[in-house]
């Protein structure tokens, strides 16, 4: 490749001749001497490595482990060595770490203080929530919220603000590598590339170089394509590009369907989130996905593309056995949409942990009910089968009924004629199709009234 620019801690970079798969990481720690900004886990859990990365879209907090070098381009990246003032002044957050000792043992501390700067500087005030991607197993987080909190309201210091204006347009593409602007630039090089890998966040690619030392040969980076960012909300539809990020479409979507926003909320953590897309977390074709459940439940459309060629189909015809997607040669996801609709979607993931966990079981409900029938019903899994599936004999058994619990504990051999669930680390497959069946009663008591959720039982 020729050259890529990006500001780092204030100043402009330009690198030439790097490896496209050269992370951040290895790169500010080997070439570069900042060692602030740790590896731990390596793979996009523990927050040790978090940076934060301004673009257009503003300031957002991700991990450097799993971020190549030609994402940064033209963007601005500030590490931990960056937080500070250039005269050494403490950010608002480095002093009240110290006021409240909220320190660690240094290892995982850098990771804290870059998530909190960039939450302050978002004016982000859900510290749970910001904070649940670094992972401290020293001295708990609660001197490190009230930290957070402390800070919340003095200002955020000049330092902090970017200018952009200052990266040049260097031309980062070359034979094997291709940083694209457009969609269309895409599509004309990936048909002429088609064992290529396309990258838009790495959150999971990433993995595949970090853990398992895979080449990738050929490689596309989609994280500078604005027209596959975009996240349309019409009358009829909602079309979401296929670069969009999970952080991006959570806010979109909140004021349509809640539920899907509160499963995107519980989707890896906020640095995950602000770099996983919508279009890889279903072209990966993951059986364990949290996006595609709530989008078919939505009656989602996905939408292909292979150079000038268009064309659409329903989501879950997509995924057509584990590992195997409908998906031609040169061909890749621009968008995905669903229909405008009242909103009657219930998503519900059970794991392990309530944060930063994968799914056991993930199930998303839409079932509509006219004057106590079913008139529909759309019932989607993840967890379930070796695709994300919907439960259609369930369906079957659950429309033109009335909508009662009789009716639905009537569904319950249906389960099993749409699931045969395997066992594994995460749960049994009596354990998984038993959660199916039991997440369907929890659906109808919510629709009635009931209250089944942890976070809002209380005394």
């Amino acid at each position: 490749m020729s050259q890529i620019a990006f500001l780092l801690n204030g100043d402009l970079v330009r690198l030439s001749d790097v490896t496209p798969t050269t992370t951040l990481l290895d790169w500010l720690r080997e070439e570069r001497g900042l060692t602030g900004t740790k590896e731990g886990c390596n793979e996009g859990d523990c927050g040790a490595c978090t940076v934060m990365v301004t673009d257009a879209g503003g300031a957002r907090a991700v991990n450097a482990c799993i971020l190549f070098l030609p994402q940064l381009h033209r963007r601005a990246v500030r590490t931990v060595e960056g937080i500070a003032g250039p005269n050494g002044q403490l950010h608002p957050v480095q002093r009240a770490m110290v006021d409240h000792h909220g320190s660690q043992c240094g290892f995982c501390t850098p990771g804290f203080i870059v998530s909190m700067a960039t939450a302050h500087l978002n004016g982000r005030r859900d510290f749970d929530d910001q904070l649940a991607g670094n992972l401290c197993r020293c001295t708990g987080y609660a001197p490190i919220v009230r930290a957070a909190e402390a800070a919340a309201d003095r200002p955020s210091p000049d330092w902090m603000v970017d200018d952009l204006t200052r990266i040049d347009d260097a031309d980062p593409n070359g034979d094997r590598v291709l940083v694209a602007r457009t969609a269309d630039e895409l599509a004309a090089w990936y048909r002429n590339h088609p064992s290529a890998t396309l990258v838009g966040g790495a959150t999971d690619v990433g993995l595949w170089v970090t853990k398992q030392f895979r080449p990738l040969g050929d490689v596309a980076f989609l994280s500078g394509i604005d027209d596959l960012k975009q996240i349309d909300i019409g009358d009829d539809e909602v079309r979401i590009g296929a670069a969009a990020t999970l952080s991006d479409i959570g806010e979109a979507i909140a004021p349509l369907h809640p539920d899907f926003a509160e499963l995107i909320r519980r989707y890896g953590s906020v640095q995950v989130r602000n770099a996983a897309t919508i279009g890889g977390n279903i072209a990966n074709g993951s059986p364990i996905g949290d996006g595609p459940p709530a989008l078919i439940a939505l009656g989602a459309r996905l939408h292909l593309r292979r150079g000038d060629d268009r064309r659409a189909i329903p989501l879950e015809k997509f995924f057509l056995d584990y590992g195997k997607q409908d998906r031609q040669p040169g061909e890749f996801v621009e968008a995905v949409s669903f229909p405008r609709q009242a909103d009657r979607l219930k998503c519900y993931k059970l794991s392990k942990r309530f944060d930063q966990d994968i799914s056991a079981v993930c199930g998303c409900f839409n079932i509509s009910v006219e004057g106590g029938t079913v008139k529909a019903a759309r019932i989607a899994f993840g967890g379930m089968a070796g695709i994300p599936k919907r439960a259609t004999s369930v369906e079957a058994a659950l429309t033109g009924k009335t909508w009662t619990a009789d009716t639905v504990a009537a569904t319950w051999d249906a389960w099993a004629e749409d699931f045969t669930p395997l066992s594994d680390m995460r749960a049994s497959g009596g354990y998984r199709l038993d959660a199916a069946r039991n997440l369907l009663t929890r659906y109808f008591l919510e629709d009635i009234g009931g209250r089944t959720r942890v976070l809002e039982v209380g005394p």
